[in-house]
C-alpha cells in the first residue's frame, strides 16, 4: 500500500502541482482546502505526512499545526509556503513542523524531502516494535506506545523531536556533532541548515528542561556539539 500524504492548501493550482509531485513519487494524496477540513480528516483517517500551507482561507497553517500537536498527533509535517522570512520558518519549526519549504519549490527536492521524512518516521515505528521500556535517569521511553516521559509527565513531541530525544536517551553522555545529529535524525541527502538543528535542540530544551536558558540535560559542548546528561 502506498504512503498517504495530506495536502492542506486553499490554492487549487498549488494542490494540483503538489499532487503531481507526490504521485510521481508513488504516493497517495488527499486534499484539504481549509484548516477545518484538515483537522476533520486527521480525526477520521491516518496519514504518513502532512504538507501544510501557512495562508489558508479560514485560518493560518501555524494554528492548525499547533492544534495537531496539542492533540498528540505526531504525523510529520512539512510547511510549504510562499512566506520566506526566517521568522516564519523558525516559528514553524518551533511549534512542531518538521521542515519548511518555500514556494516556488523544486519538485525533485520536495519529493526527496517527503520520502526521506516518511522513511525516517517509519524507521522510528519499526524501532518501537519490540515493546521495550527504556529508562534513563528521570526519562522513560515506552517503545510499545512510542510515548516519552520525564518522571510521571508525558512529553508531547513532534516526530523529529522524538527521534532526536531517542538518540540522546540511547547514548547518554556521548557528544554528538551537528553532522552526526543530521545523519541520525534527518537521514536524507538533502542538505539541512545548521540553524534547523539548533531549533530542534532548543525545542527539546523547552520541553524537558526546568529552565531552558540554563539546561542541565542537553548541554552544548563548545566546538564539538551536544551531550545529553540524564
Amino acid at each position: 500500500m502506498a504512503d498517504k500524504v495530506l495536502i492542506v492548501d486553499d490554492d487549487p493550482a498549488i494542490c494540483k502541482l503538489l499532487e503531481k509531485v507526490l504521485h510521481s513519487n508513488d504516493l497517495e494524496t488527499k486534499v484539504a482546502n481549509s484548516g477545518k477540513e484538515a483537522l476533520a480528516l486527521l480525526r477520521s483517517a491516518d496519514f504518513d505526512l502532512i504538507l501544510m500551507d501557512v495562508m489558508l482561507g479560514d485560518t493560518e497553517g501555524f494554528d492548525v499545526i499547533k492544534k495537531i500537536r496539542s492533540d498528540g498527533n505526531s504525523t510529520p509535517i512539512i510547511i510549504v509556503s510562499g512566506r520566506n522570512e526566517d521568522y516564519d520558518s523558525i516559528y514553524g519549526l518551533s511549534i512542531g513542523a518538521d521542515d519548511y519549504v518555500t514556494k516556488p519549490f523544486r519538485p525533485v527536492v520536495l519529493g526527496a524531502k517527503v520520502k526521506a521524512l516518511i522513511r525516517r518516521n517509519r524507521q522510528s515505528v519499526a524501532d518501537a516494535a519490540g515493546g521495550d521500556l527504556l529508562n534513563v535517569g528521570s526519562f522513560r521511553y515506552d517503545a510499545s506506545t512510542m510515548n516519552f516521559y520525564k518522571g510521571d509527565q508525558e512529553l508531547l513531541l513532534s516526530s523529529r523531536e522524538a527521534t532526536l530525544l531517542l538518540l540522546f536517551l540511547k547514548n547518554p553522555q556521548k557528544i554528538f556533532s551537528k553532522d552526526q545529529i543530521y545523519e541520525h535524525v534527518w537521514q536524507t541527502d538533502v542538505a539541512v541548515d545548521d540553524n534547523a538543528i539548533m531549533v530542534y535542540i532548543n525545542r527539546l530544551r523547552q520541553k524537558i528542561e526546568e529552565d531552558p536558558k540554563r539546561p542541565v540535560h542537553i548541554l552544548t559542548v563548545r566546538g564539538l556539539g551536544y551531550r545529553f546528561v540524564p
